[in-house]
């Protein structure tokens, strides 16, 4: 049971890990793929990340749990924002840039990052927004019961729409834009709305480990329903995490909810009766990929033309060659890509009577 259960969560973060590079492809497309694609694929990261929390119910431990996830999730992220800034800092000197200034602002936006940290670094906001929300959520289930963690998440849901609505109603313009007017530092104010996500995969756990055919068809009567009103112009919607872009308060909940419940119900069904080896493949390099698509195209894209079958391929098969050198050959290379655990305790022994 154990086994299927990791089979079909790795092949559905595969799956999404896809999506997530098809989504940054610069180019134009007719069909606006991304639009729908941002519908789902960043709350469903969060929901799958939510249906693993596990409370923490003995004293003491919270500072390694804490630990546990920084070591998982900001260490690979200074490794990679160092990495990818090294060689960006050398592709600007050789191309003849010395403005010491460009670097200094460079740096400062780096250090604030977030929805600041734009080119190379587009997905950077999204593992320190999941670190944080994980701490918001230890917070709420170690002090709180239920039905007053359901209260704040209701709050917090609340303020990120209204933090939203000044984004984009008051200031106005381009989503990132708008959002950039507002300062904070490593999208910590996007995990009042993550959080959200993240419950609804811990408080919903055992529909999601076992998507039952009415759970199914509830998440494709919501999808098809939600893309049809889009389609045919009865509603235009839109979601961007990163940017603060929650356009409405009902279906920021239905439309992620119900195209998760799709992928995850039919990838639950095709893992049971055959081997997806290739995307589990996938998600195991998932780190490295998340980091490296885009600045493999910032790299590549003087040098080769391609469309977005080209730009998918190169974002997952050299992020993938890099993911494996460096755990073969950097030291501590498993370590850098988020594989950290800790020693468990040893569990004293009780003396055998004479």
């Amino acid at each position: 049971m154990e086994k299927k259960r990791l089979s079909w969560v790795d092949v559905t973060k595969g799956f999404l890990m896809i999506l997530v590079v098809i989504g940054h492809y610069p180019g134009q497309l007719d069909f606006p793929l991304a639009k729908y694609i941002y519908w789902f694929h960043m709350p469903a990261f969060f929901i799958l990340s939510g249906m693993f929390f596990k409370p923490i119910l003995e004293k003491g431990i919270t500072k390694q749990a804490i630990h546990k996830r920084f070591m998982q999730l900001i260490v690979p992220y200074l490794f990679f924002l160092v990495t990818i800034t090294v060689i960006r800092y050398g592709m600007e000197i050789g191309s003849g840039n010395m403005d010491v200034s460009w670097y200094l602002n460079d740096i400062w936006t780096l250090v604030i990052g977030g929805r600041f940290a734009r080119g190379a670094y587009g997905v950077f906001w999204f593992v320190t927004t999941l670190f944080f929300t994980y701490l918001f959520f230890i917070w709420m289930t170690k002090y709180f019961n239920r039905i007053k963690q359901i209260g704040i998440l209701t709050v917090f849901y609340l303020i990120a729409h209204l933090e939203s609505l000044f984004a984009m109603r008051v200031i106005g313009g381009a989503p990132d834009e708008a959002s950039q007017t507002i300062p904070m530092i490593w999208n910590i104010d996007v995990a009042l709305m993550a959080v959200v996500y993240f419950a609804f995969g811990y408080y919903m756990k055992n529909i999601w480990m076992n998507v039952t055919r009415p759970w199914l068809i509830a998440g494709i009567i919501g999808s098809v329903s939600a893309f049809s009103l889009d389609w045919f112009n009865v509603i235009d919607y839109h979601l961007s995490m990163k940017f603060l872009r929650y356009d409405h308060l009902v279906l920021d909940l239905l439309i992620p909810l119900s195209f998760t419940l799709v992928f995850v119900g039919v990838f639950q069904l095709i893992a049971s009766r055959m081997s997806l080896k290739w995307l589990q493949r996938i998600e195991k390099h998932s780190i490295s990929i998340m980091y490296l698509h885009i600045f493999t195209d910032v790299v590549l894209n003087d040098y080769f033309q391609y469309g977005i079958i080209g730009f998918t391929i190169f974002g997952l098969i050299i992020p993938i060659v890099a993911s494996i050198i460096i755990q073969k050959l950097v030291p501590h290379g498993k370590l850098l890509l988020g594989g950290f655990s800790p020693k468990k305790r040893k569990t004293p022994t009780t003396p055998l009577p004479n």
